[in-house]
């Protein structure tokens, strides 16, 4: 009869212990880390409005981002790349004169990146540009973003989620993507 009261005991007080630390996770403020980025979105130094270039006047992602197709990460545009239209286009600009400055000294702006993934990832942009996969896949509407926020929370699940739709045709096994 003793022996079932401390089972009985045992259990009950699990569970509360369960129930309590249950209610203390949900609480917090839980912040996994690289690659579950969802919503981050750095302030910039200098601020780029991707829904003027991109939106408005329909630059294409690979114009600025032009290792993208050939390389198996994607670059970030350099100043010359910048300074081809802003030699021209809103010299007045207090902005465009920090990046002008920049270029005229050999120096780079030191942009924030927004996307990332654990060091023990690979992640090829000219693989999945060839298969046909679309910035936006990934990045969300870009050409709609003032400032740049992901979309996307890029864990191994998302990913793997898109490999294993049929029409995709995508590998899943694990030296696909990690080291």
């Amino acid at each position: 009869m003793q022996q079932r009261h401390v089972r009985f005991f045992g259990g009950l007080i699990s569970i509360v212990l369960f129930a309590a630390f249950s209610v203390f996770i949900s609480g917090c403020k839980f912040q996994p880390g690289w690659g579950y980025n969802k919503g981050y979105s750095p302030e910039q130094p200098i601020p780029f409005d991707h829904s003027v270039h991109v939106g408005k006047h329909n630059i294409q992602c690979q114009y600025c981002h032009n290792q993208v197709e050939r390389s198996t990460h994607s670059n970030i545009p350099a100043l010359s790349t910048c300074m081809n239209c802003h030699m021209q286009v809103k010299t007045d600009s207090p902005h465009i004169q920090k990046m002008r400055d920049a270029y005229d000294s050999g120096k780079s702006v030191e942009w924030v990146k927004v996307h990332m993934l654990p060091d023990h990832v690979r992640f090829n942009h000219g693989a999945h540009l060839k298969k046909g996969v679309n910035c936006q896949t990934c990045h969300g509407a870009v050409e709609t973003m003032s400032r740049v926020t992901q979309q996307a929370d890029l864990s191994m699940g998302w990913c793997v989620n898109c490999h294993r739709q049929p029409e995709n045709n995508a590998p899943l096994n694990c030296t696909t993507c990690h080291y």
